[in-house]
């Protein structure tokens, strides 16, 4: 049983795979945060041009 637990200890093979998916986590939460800013801004623009047109026809 020993010799078990100490190679199991020792057994980093599934390490990479587990760093990988953090990655891919952390650039999804990345890519979402600037969607939602770029979404916000892009929003922000066009009420100002709705509002600007609106003031010039009236």
């Amino acid at each position: 049983m020993k010799p078990y637990l100490r190679n199991l200890r020792r057994d980093d093979s599934g390490a990479t795979a587990i760093e990988y998916g953090l990655l891919a986590g952390l650039i999804a939460i990345a890519a979402l945060s600037a969607f939602q800013a770029f979404g916000d801004g892009l929003g922000n623009m066009w009420g100002h041009v709705r509002d600007e047109s609106t003031n010039a026809m009236g």
